[in-house]
């Protein structure tokens, strides 16, 4: 994948971030940090969120198909 397409490909995560209210309140997420982690051999974005409203919190997890063999490899190096 391109940088171009990397970008899009996070801005469309960030999309449905902005398109979920809040299961609380109906409020709107704001994302606090982005961190890759590796579920099931799969690397994934994974986006914390707070409701900008009750402060409720929720993680989204996105696949992550940008991240190649090494990259990956790298990844798990730092988390082991």
């Amino acid at each position: 994948m391109t940088i171009k397409e990397i970008m899009k490909y996070i801005e469309s995560e960030y999309s449905v971030i902005n398109d979920t209210p809040c299961e609380i309140c109906g409020g709107q997420y704001l994302a606090e940090d982005l961190n890759i982690d590796i579920i099931d051999d799969i690397p994934y974005d994974v986006c914390a969120c707070v409701c900008s409203n009750c402060g409720h919190e929720k993680n989204f997890e996105f696949c992550a198909p940008f991240i190649d063999d090494d990259g990956l490899k790298k990844v798990k190096n730092i988390l082991n």
